[in-house]
Order: C-alpha cells, then sequence, then structure tokens
C-alpha cells in the first residue's frame, strides 16, 4: 500500500504509543497516516509484559499520568478489553526485611494521598493473597488498580480501530528526512514517498532521538534492555503481580550496570513470567546467562516452588529511556510541528493510552485532561543551559 501524499497527522512507530496516538486522533476526526519501518508491534511492545502499573510510580507527573491512563484503560477503553485480554489482576509489592518494609509504606502513604488505591499487608496476611509466597517476608502493599495486557494484542487492535475510523498503517517504512517549511515540519520524507503534513508525532520508542535529529532538536531518549524468562504452564499458582519492593528504586535509578530485581506474575495462557533486569548496552540483544540466572535465583526466593520449574525461553529488549525518568509528549517549539510521544521506558503500554488522549488534545486544541508541562520536549535543553550557567 503506497503512503498517502498528503494527512493531518503522520504517527512515527507503530508500536503501543504510537497506536494510542493514532487511535485518539482518528477519533477526534483527523486524518492519520502512521509509518513504521519495521511491523506493527516489533520494538519495545513484543518484549514487555504488558503491564498497566500504578504499584511502581512515585507521587508525581508519572503517577498521575498512569492514574488518567487506567481511567481511559478501565473507562473509554473498557468495551474492548477483550481484545487485549485486560485483566485487573492487582499488583502485590513485598518486602524481605522489617526497613524495606517501613520504606515501602512511606511510599503507599505519598501515593494514597496522590489518590492510589493501596492497602498494607502485615507478614501474617501476605500468604492469603499468594499461598506460594516465601513465609520469611516482611510485610508488603496490595494496589488493586495494577492490570495486565497482552502488549501486542493491545497494539494491533488499537491500530485496527484507527484504520476503522479513516487511519491508514504503513509498515516498511522508514522515515529518511522530514519536510520542512522554513522552521516548521511540514511532513515526512519516506523511503516509499513523501507525506505532507499538519502535525507529525514521533512516537519511534528507542529510536525517538535519532527521529528528533532529524528536525535537529534534542530528546535524549537511550535504550535500556530487559529480560524476561518464560516458565512452563502452571495454572492458578501465582495470582497477582508479585515484585520486590526494590524493584522500585530501579526504576528510578539511572545507573549504567546491570541492576536486577524480582518481578513474578502469571499470563492467561498460564505461563509465568519471570523479570526483572535493567542495564545499558546499547542496542546489544545478545543473551546473557548470568542475568537469567540472577533474575531466576531472585524469583525462587520469592516463589521457593519455582526451584523445580522449567523455563521454557527467554526474551529481550529495549525500553526508550529518558534521564529524568519522565516521558516526553506534546508539541515541540524548538520544530513547529513536531510532537513527541516517547521515552516512556518500561511503563509505556500502561501509559500508551493517556499519552495519546493528551497528543489527541493538543493536536486538536482541546483542553487537556491533565497538566501536560512536566513532559515537555523543551525541558531538556534547559537542564543543558543550567550545566553551562
Amino acid at each position: 500500500m503506497n503512503v498517502p501524499r498528503t494527512a493531518d497527522v503522520v504517527v512515527i512507530g507503530a508500536g503501543a504509543v504510537g497506536a494510542a496516538c493514532a487511535f485518539f486522533a482518528a477519533q477526534a476526526g483527523l486524518r492519520v497516516a502512521v509509518v513504521e519501518r519495521g511491523a506493527i508491534a516489533g520494538g519495545t511492545s513484543s518484549a514487555g509484559e504488558g503491564n498497566l502499573l500504578v504499584s511502581d510510580k512515585e507521587a508525581g507527573p508519572e503517577l498521575a499520568l498512569a492514574q488518567y491512563s487506567q481511567s481511559l484503560w478501565r473507562g473509554e477503553l473498557a468495551e474492548f478489553g477483550r481484545l487485549w485480554e485486560f485483566e485487573a489482576k492487582g499488583g502485590l509489592v513485598v518486602s524481605a526485611r522489617p526497613a524495606t518494609q517501613a520504606r515501602l509504606e512511606r511510599l503507599a502513604d505519598r501515593q494514597r494521598t496522590a489518590g492510589t488505591a493501596v492497602e498494607l499487608v502485615t507478614a501474617q496476611e501476605l500468604g492469603g493473597l499468594e499461598p506460594q509466597l516465601n513465609p520469611e517476608l516482611a510485610g508488603g502493599a496490595y494496589y488493586p488498580q495494577d492490570a495486565q495486557v497482552q502488549p501486542m494484542l493491545a497494539t494491533a487492535h488499537l491500530l485496527r480501530l484507527a484504520r476503522a475510523r479513516g487511519a491508514s498503517v504503513h509498515t516498511r517504512t522508514r522515515v529518511t528526512a522530514f519536510v520542512r517549511d522554513g522552521d516548521v515540519v511540514a511532513g515526512v520524507v519516506t523511503d516509499r514517498g513523501t507525506i505532507s503534513a499538519g502535525a507529525v508525532v514521533n512516537a519511534a520508542g528507542t529510536w525517538a532521538r535519532a527521529i528528533a535529529e532529524l528536525a535537529g532538536v534534542n530528546v535524549p531518549v537511550l535504550p535500556r534492555k530487559g529480560c524476561v524468562l518464560v516458565t512452563e504452564p502452571l495454572p492458578d499458582m501465582v495470582r497477582h503481580k508479585v515484585y520486590a519492593a526494590e524493584y522500585v528504586d530501579n526504576v528510578a535509578s539511572s545507573d549504567v550496570g546491570l541492576q536486577t530485581s524480582p518481578v513474578v506474575e502469571a499470563t492467561g495462557g498460564g505461563t509465568i513470567l519471570i523479570g526483572s533486569s535493567r542495564e545499558r548496552v546499547g542496542f546489544d540483544n545478545s543473551v546473557n546467562l548470568r542475568v537469567l540466572a540472577e533474575m531466576a535465583g531472585k524469583a525462587v526466593a520469592l516463589f521457593p516452588f519455582l526451584a523445580n520449574v522449567r523455563a521454557l525461553r527467554s526474551y529481550s529488549g529495549f525500553r526508550p529511556y529518558c534521564p529524568d525518568h519522565l516521558p516526553v509528549i506534546g508539541a515541540d517549539p524548538r520544530a513547529p510541528g513536531l510532537w513527541h510521544a516517547c521515552g516512556h521506558e518500561g511503563a509505556g503500554i500502561g501509559l500508551s493510552v493517556g499519552t495519546g488522549a493528551l497528543i489527541a488534545a493538543s493536536l486538536t486544541g482541546a483542553a487537556p485532561a491533565m497538566d501536560p508541562a512536566p513532559f515537555a520536549p523543551e525541558r531538556f535543553d534547559a537542564a543543558l543551559e543550567g550545566t553551562h550557567a
């Protein structure tokens, strides 16, 4: 299928975030063309667990975006939940030591003040939620709003719904340059033709930095590698998304080196997903058995029964990471006509629909449902200026 000559909006990237941008823009009545250099959900969206989490976010802008996204997943998009296997499983964060539990309780207090539903769980109560948990744990916190979707299904169906509203989707189509009218971005040049458009949305995931550089602007998205182990089917052995409280610290860390913390959850098919790892190794996606062994060992410490379970396979991918751990969302004043929707790291599936709705509101001049200012693309230039002051 040839690319159209014109569109109101070109979305670069057919992952979950790009799909959500396309859906909400098309729903708002805009003519949308999605261009993707590879396959639908071929990047980060195919290499995660599909989590829709509030539990791992400190009170602040990202938590507010997660709560807004939850309202969309459970509200406007609820009728489509079966298409992407929406499961309101809840999340259980556990602590191995009393000191860790005390920090988790302080975090829960801040999250509760910001509107998150959270219930503290004593060591004695953990077994009622997860009978297979290590009985030596010190306590935890339960987050009923945490949920899960199948990420590739969510991406594919959001694009299908966008197409039903008039959007077109073009895979194996690489953006090589922007059409410019002076400083204004007025479309894209691809290896399959040029599309003139009033707006272009950079939703290119881990490649968003390279797309921004085509417009001469700085959006410092970096790849951060993560791995997942998949076990043999074990129905009903794990009821919630369960992870160690240290995972929250790793999410907020900027360390270059390897970090692992145990994350365990079941899928609708009965397999168990085991994570998590984070490391900055560029785009090196080679298998590291040491990383997988470390993840498996920490998962067994949470759920001892896993010691006798077979791992069927592993997969890994790259999360689009920003230095300040906030996504980049909104119009770029440095290149009028260019919008960004990227840098969500490991939260992109959950935050995709809130991001897409904010982008659509910005494109159409509607009032946003929440303040988008903390996600402004130009904030990185301000940070650079501060370092040179």
